[in-house]
């Protein structure tokens, strides 16, 4: 806490590094729950010897590929052991796997509109306790409905998280002084790779317990419930709102937000729509999320098939493998953060520059390495993985680029612009392995591969370089539309002092 008033000059740790730890947490739940189906079906279809189940012997095979139990009907094998295994065919896994996308894209709209409307608290909570029972609910809606009540739970489940970023944006409008925007966000942001990487690291020893692979559903929805109590208790929607924090640090807060004021969430003007998607800046950010999205999505779900076609290599066959690359990620994000620091420290450098500077960082490396993949030999899957792993762990200088941008060029709206990128972002998501599909014939065809990373290479170069021309850090004049006398009222100021200002924040 703070003790003393001179808060803007001081590296203390306040209530806004609490919230933003309380963030990272919830993406972390957020994100388990996202992956824990793909890791969770390894477990229920391979049914281990009950000779074995005494001397724990299904941890060895738990990442092993799985056999081809093609079935037109869901079957449950049964052990005596009372565990339920079952077998799919792959369309019914294709369905189960993806049905969680068909809810998320739907609130992300809605959930940054309601955030910024009603505050993120709330809607945060709400979500986090909800998607908490119905991942408690997934073995029960197998066991009793079959996969296609699965595929039901799973929709619901992405409409509860469907608001996560648009909300966290919103909140971040709130709680994050300028000059701490990238590194509270990255912060925040992180917990999405902390998930992934936790999830995959305990979902066999879940498996291995006398509950076996439902401990993975019921473990991960009881952290639900301890994050619900402690967000209720800890955490606010704005930093006006929080019992515990300190004049200090609420004064240093509400002068170093941003240009302009932050309106009412009450007594917010009607969103702007026309202005938002007529303004160029918006658009640039738009596309910069779309194409960032297909190229991310097209490694993490095309690359463990090519390292296996190419160079014979498994890459899913460990945790450590799968995991490696977002454990790479959260890594980086965080040395990026130091990074950023160190220019601050060069008052001459903008927050335009050190946007454009690490989006660049994030987009164009990845495109030459993602080349340059396709053309490692065959006999050096070392490098392949090493160049892999790297391509994806600089990504994560996105985090100080585009990915905060959203605050930058609307405080008041972040929310809604997040809920509309992260929408469009999501679709681009579910067409990267469609058209991969449509590219790749024959999977031991390098050729055919090549142009899967090229047209990758080509969105990411094209949507950063849409994003360094006309994208913008000044919060744009649309984001306080209303200036009569009663909005002038309801207007909490977010800085006194525009000079300045900009080339204060590179973070």
């Amino acid at each position: 806490m703070v003790k003393t008033g001179k808060y803007a000059k001081d590296k203390n740790f306040g209530v806004r590094h609490v919230q933003c730890i309380l963030c990272f947490f919830c993406l972390t739940l957020a994100y388990a729950w996202r992956v824990n189906l793909t890791i969770a079906l390894v477990a229920m279809t391979d049914k281990p010897n009950t000779t074995d189940i005494g001397n724990n012997s299904f941890s060895d095979d738990f990442n092993s590929s799985l056999s081809d139990k093609s079935s037109e009907q869901l079957e449950t094998l049964g052990l005596s052991t009372g565990i339920d295994y079952y077998s799919f065919t792959e369309q019914q896994r294709s369905y189960m796997l993806s049905s969680f996308f068909w809810g998320y894209i739907v609130t992300q709209v809605p959930g940054g509109y309601i955030a910024q409307r009603y505050g993120a608290k709330m809607l945060l909570l709400v979500g986090l306790a909800s998607c908490a029972i119905l991942t408690m609910l997934t073995p029960l809606s197998l066991r009793y409905g079959g996969w296609q009540t699965l595929c039901v739970v799973r929709i619901l489940e992405g409409l509860t998280q469907g608001a996560v970023h648009p909300a966290t944006h919103s909140l971040l409008s709130k709680w994050a002084p300028a000059n701490e925007r990238g590194m509270l966000g990255t912060i925040c942001y992180s917990g999405a790779q902390f998930g992934t990487i936790l999830m995959m690291a305990t979902s066999g020893f879940l498996a291995d317990s006398s509950i076996g692979w439902p401990a993975i559903f019921y473990i991960g929805g009881l952290c639900g419930f301890i994050w619900v109590a402690v967000w209720w208790f800890y955490s606010s929607s704005a930093p006006e709102d929080h019992r515990f924090i300190t004049r200090e640090e609420l004064k240093f807060i509400e002068e170093s937000r941003s240009d302009g004021k932050m309106q009412d969430s009450h007594k917010l003007a009607p969103t702007p729509w026309t202005a938002i998607f007529t303004s160029m800046p918006f658009l640039s950010l738009l596309v910069v999320h779309c194409t960032h999205m297909w190229g991310f999505w097209t490694l993490l779900t095309q690359i463990p098939s090519y390292m296996k076609n190419i160079y014979g290599m498994d890459i899913n066959s460990s945790a450590l493998n799968s995991s490696l690359p977002y454990a790479v990620m959260m890594l980086l994000s965080f040395f990026f953060v130091w990074l950023s620091k160190v220019l601050q420290r060069q008052k001459s450098l903008s927050l335009s520059f050190n946007r454009k500077l690490f989006n660049t960082i994030g987009h164009w490396i990845p495109m030459c390495s993602l080349i340059a993949l396709g053309y490692v030999p065959k006999e050096n899957s070392t490098l392949a993985v090493v160049l892999l792993t790297l391509t994806v762990g600089i990504s994560a200088a996105t985090y100080l680029g585009f990915q905060v941008n959203h605050i930058d060029l609307s405080p008041n709206y972040a929310g809604t612009l997040m809920g509309l990128t992260n929408a469009a972002a999501n679709v681009m998501s579910a067409l990267a392995p469609l058209a991969v599909g449509w590219m790749v014939h024959d999977q031991k065809n390098i050729e055919e591969w090549r142009v899967v990373f090229f047209v990758a290479a080509g969105f990411y170069f094209f949507g950063n370089l849409l994003f360094v021309i006309f994208g913008r850090t000044e919060t744009q004049s649309w984001d306080s539309p209303v200036v009569d006398a009663d909005s002038i009222e309801a207007g909490m100021p977010l800085a006194g002092n525009r000079q300045g200002s900009a080339a204060k924040e590179t973070a």
